[in-house]
C-alpha cells in the first residue's frame, strides 16, 4: 500500500489481453517490482499445467465445485475460456479492498466486465496487446504445446478480444517487458494519487 495507514479503499488493478500478448508474463514481473501490489488468486476447473503450483498460480478444483461455489456466489467474477472455468474468489478480494491493499487481477475480458460492474469505484482495468497480430500469432505457434486446430481457436478468440480495448481505461502494447512494466508501474502509482481515492486522508486540513 502506498500510505500506510491510509483510509483510502485499496484498488484493483485488471490486466486483460488476448492469449499470447504476455499479459501473465507482466503480471508476474509486476508483482516482483511494484511495492504493495499483490496477487489475486484464481479457482480454475483445468488440471495443472508443469511448474504449477496450488494456491501459488491458482486453486485449482473439480467442475462440480466451481459451480457449487458460483452457485452460492462466492465469485466475484467468473468465465468459461475454450474447456475450463474461471474465477475470482469474492471474499479474498473484498477483504483486500476493505484493508486499503491493492490486488492485481490477470483475467480476460468477460471477467474484467463483471469486476468492473460489481467494484465500479475501485477497478482500473488495462489492456494489453502485442505491437502486430502476426507477432501475437509467432508467440503461439513458439509455444509448441498444442495442435493446429487449438492455436487457429486461440487466434480467431484473440481477434474478437482485442476489439475490447476501448472499454478499458489504459492500454499497453507489449512490445519489450521492461516498458511495459514502466508503463504498468506508472498507471499504478498514478491511481494511488487520484484525490478521489485519498479524500478521507485529508479531511483534516478542512478544519
Amino acid at each position: 500500500m502506498e500510505h500506510p495507514g491510509a483510509p483510502r479503499r485499496g484498488i484493483i488493478f485488471i490486466l486483460s489481453a488476448p492469449s499470447g500478448a504476455g499479459k501473465t508474463t507482466i503480471s508476474r514481473a509486476a508483482l516482483k517490482v511494484i511495492r504493495g501490489l499483490e496477487a489475486s488468486v484464481s479457482l480454475t476447473t483445468r488440471k495443472p499445467r508443469n511448474g504449477e503450483v496450488e494456491g501459488l498460480d491458482y486453486h485449482f478444483v473439480s467442475e462440480e465445485e466451481f459451480i457449487r461455489r458460483r452457485k452460492s456466489e462466492e465469485l466475484a467474477e467468473w468465465a468459461r475460456v475454450f474447456e475450463a472455468c474461471y474465477g475470482t474468489p469474492r471474499a479474498a478480494l473484498d477483504r483486500v479492498v476493505a484493508e486499503g491493499r491493492d490486488i492485481l487481477l490477470d483475467i480476460d475480458v468477460q471477467g474484467a466486465r463483471q469486476i468492473k460492474a460489481n467494484y465500479p469505484s475501485d477497478a482500473v482495468t488495462i489492456f494489453v496487446l502485442p505491437p502486430t497480430f502476426a507477432e501475437l500469432e509467432g508467440r503461439l505457434r513458439k509455444r509448441a504445446t498444442e495442435t493446429e486446430a487449438a492455436i487457429e481457436n486461440r487466434l480467431q478468440k484473440a481477434r474478437e478480444e482485442a476489439q475490447a480495448y476501448p472499454e478499458y481505461d489504459y492500454l499497453i502494447v507489449n512490445a519489450e517487458l521492461e516498458d511495459s512494466l514502466t508503463r504498468l508501474k506508472a498507471i499504478v502509482e498514478a491511481e494511488r494519487l487520484r484525490v478521489k481515492r485519498l479524500r478521507e486522508e485529508f479531511a483534516a486540513w478542512k478544519n
